[in-house]
């Protein structure tokens, strides 16, 4: 019973956080086979993030950016790398809504990373805006600290939910997993959808193009900060299929080959991690099964089972985090954020710190009852793009008006 309940929990996001309408099954099955794919080439000498994470020195970081200031927070799904296919006869029209919503397209990705840069942010590292710390009573409680900035600059905070290349979309217009080249950086691989052919890109997926847009502007990044990756797990991880399939008994003749299988595939990411991490990605949870918190219809007991697996499956591979963000952006305590619910409690106690919501500015309210903190995270796609009303709210990052490609886009008209 237990595996059939968790069976029900994986909620396939339709690549929102907000929205999910598809059930995923943790089938544990191998991906199909692709054709090798080519080797980037040739190895640099020397780490070139050396002279990201150097660019700063102490003495030029002279802006204090305190407690009462904000700190923004954009969050990005994975990226449309191949629009003209997804936004095609290819794709089913209800998918292709759902996509339009809450994906943005590579070339709008682009764009809005250089409208942030020239708007003065810089990335910073979540970890450096808030810390536990205990009082002379023994009572810790989470608090916002004062950043250290260049003159002129404003901190950015940037996530990626979902970063597991759910299966839905190597068929839908994405890339299908990042790898580490032999040049020592991280590649994206990818299948073209009108070729069929199988190659290694950094120009069409999220993660190598703000890893390069980095590297070509030095000055975007504080202390070598990047992005969080917001992870599930119940497809693996990275492109990765590391997760257990518990419906597959001990002695069921299949275990060993998807044992075997599955631990290629871990040992397949490790280095990738490895990558990621020397280079400034730091990782969150965002539940094992993508599930609901605020839904009636899952309980603390399937909370728990879930944020075991999580650990289990994804925290033994990326490392403790003290960072959940909320699939559907949905708070366990609804909308409540001075109540503290058992649900709360829990996840509380699991080592989760930082709880990252979905909203339409820079919200954050640290709990005065217990050691957390919560907040908003602001979601540039094709919601927010095609939006009147939040054209101004976003005009802080970027104009709407300019990052749109409604030549690729679905004809559903504009708020502005």
């Amino acid at each position: 019973m237990a595996a059939l309940f968790l069976a029900l929990s994986l909620v396939l996001p339709l690549a929102a956080c907000q929205v999910s309408d598809d059930v995923q099954p943790a089938d544990g099955s191998t991906p199909p086979s692709e054709s090798a794919a080519p080797t980037p080439t040739p190895t640099p000498e020397g780490d070139p993030y050396d002279a990201v994470r150097n660019y700063w020195s102490e003495d030029q970081l002279t802006q204090a950016w305190g407690p009462d200031q904000p700190v923004e927070h954009l969050f990005f799904h994975p990226i449309i790398a191949y629009p003209t296919y997804t936004f095609s006869d290819a794709v089913p029209e209800n998918r292709q809504k759902g996509l339009d919503d809450w994906m943005v397209t590579v070339d709008e990705y682009k764009k809005i990373l250089q409208s942030v840069y020239d708007n003065g942010y810089i990335l910073v590292n979540m970890g450096d805006v808030w810390s536990e710390v205990t009082d002379e009573n023994g009572v810790s409680h989470m608090e916002r600290n004062t950043l250290m900035l260049p003159e002129g600059k404003k901190p950015l905070i940037i996530s990626f939910d979902d970063v597991n290349y759910y299966e839905y979309m190597l068929e839908e217009g994405f890339t299908s997993k990042l790898v580490l080249g032999e040049d020592g950086q991280i590649w994206a691989e990818t299948r073209d959808p009108f070729t069929g052919e199988v190659s290694l890109t950094q120009d069409l997926d999220a993660t190598p193009i703000l890893d390069n847009f980095v590297l070509e502007h030095p000055d975007f990044s504080l202390n070598g900060a990047k992005a969080i990756f917001s992870l599930t797990g119940y497809e693996g991880i990275l492109g990765y299929r590391t997760q257990n399939d518990i419906d597959i008994a001990a002695d069921d003749p299949r275990r060993p080959a998807f044992d075997a299988n599955r631990a290629a595939e871990i040992e397949a990411v490790k280095p990738v991690i490895a990558r990621l991490k020397e280079t400034g990605w730091t990782f969150g949870s965002h539940t094992w099964g993508h599930i609901n918190l605020d839904s009636d219809k899952v309980d603390l007991d399937w909370i728990k089972r879930d944020t075991v697996r999580w650990a289990e499956e994804v925290g033994s591979l990326v490392g403790p985090t003290n960072i959940l963000f909320y699939p559907h952006g949905a708070r366990p305590d609804g909308d409540d954020w001075h109540k503290t619910g058992p649900k709360l409690q829990y996840l509380q106690s699991q080592g989760f710190r930082i709880f990252a919501s979905v909203g339409i500015n820079s919200f954050s309210y640290i709990k005065q009852d217990i050691s957390a903190v919560i907040c908003d995270r602001l979601h540039p796609d094709g919601t927010t793009l095609r939006s009147g009303k939040s054209l101004e709210r976003y005009s802080q990052f970027y104009d709407a008006r300019e990052i749109i490609d409604l030549d690729v886009r679905p004809d559903r008209g504009v708020g502005w």
